[in-house]
């Protein structure tokens, strides 16, 4: 017995922290969701909460933005990233590690280092981008606070820092697939396209099931640029789920509630994922 309890011993330090830190923070927020955390001492009350997310119109601001998000960002990134990918993975690129080091790097930028950058590039009066549509003989876009360019800003930060993220993990895959079928596709007769759309993408499909979900996920949990370039604003334009669940938790103190956002958030992230498993994925 004490020879199958020494691996145990060694993981008893890491299962105390994990326990702590991480599971039980998880349970204790399902128990908070079912607390009317506006009263004192805080009472059970399951409806509360559960219930005012069917008829709270800032929750439904804040779900619709980060839709809006998914729908556009997601598919415009990994399309990106995926053409990205070949072009770095192709033979007649020179100084490859470099370029692939380049894009890869806005994802080890500090978030409040390069939200303060945008903001600049993007502000009404002497930014970089009004300078040059005013250049052009076009009048400046007030980015920042005004609800269409704002969302604008938001879908081009996101796609700006994780396209290249996910631009190696596609070369990777693409790297995977043996060139000995590019060799006889070739010899077959095969234009580029031809390739790329009969070897390259099924040959990478997991790869780009594996981003996706992933891309999803993060999707669903946006918080960074929201908060910090636009302050979710002007008024709930830019607010998303993760910065109004951090507005309840954490401004209002309704910790209660921001518990029901936050199982919202990840019940609405294991639904997607396993839809994209069951309509994209293979056994």
């Amino acid at each position: 017995m004490r020879r199958n309890l020494t691996p145990y011993t060694f993981l008893l330090p890491y299962l105390l922290i994990f326990g702590v830190f991480w599971a039980w923070p998880i349970l204790y927020s399902i128990y908070l969701s079912f607390l009317d955390t506006r009263s004192f001492p805080w009472a059970w009350n399951p409806g509360v909460n559960w219930g005012r997310i069917f008829q709270d119109a800032t929750f439904q601001d804040a779900l619709r933005n980060t839709f809006l998000i998914l729908l556009i960002q997601v598919p415009l990134m990994l399309a990106l990233a995926t053409a990205l990918a070949v072009a770095l993975n192709s033979q007649l690129l020179r100084f490859r590690p470099l370029f692939r080091f380049a894009f890869f790097a806005p994802v080890v930028v500090g978030a409040v280092a390069y939200s303060a950058v945008f903001r600049l590039i993007f502000n009404t009066d002497f930014g970089a981008v009004n300078s040059g549509l005013k250049a052009l003989g076009l009048g400046p876009v007030d980015w920042l606070y005004a609800p269409g360019p704002a969302m604008t800003v938001i879908i081009l930060v996101v796609t700006w820092r994780w396209t290249g993220y996910n631009a190696i993990i596609i070369l990777a895959g693409l790297q995977s697939i043996p060139k000995d079928i590019y060799e006889a596709a070739a010899i077959d007769g095969a234009t580029p396209w031809q390739q790329f759309l009969r070897i390259t993408l099924p040959g990478i499909r997991p790869v780009l099931l594996f981003c996706f979900v992933l891309s999803i996920i993060g999707t669903l949990q946006l918080f960074t640029e929201p908060f910090l370039i636009t302050n979710s604003g002007p008024g709930t334009a830019t607010m998303t789920l993760g910065t109004y669940l951090y507005q309840q938790g954490f401004r209002s103190f309704n910790f209660g509630y921001a518990s029901a956002i936050a199982y919202t958030v990840a019940l609405l992230a294991a639904v997607f994922s396993l839809m994209q498993l069951r309509f994209f994925g293979r056994d």
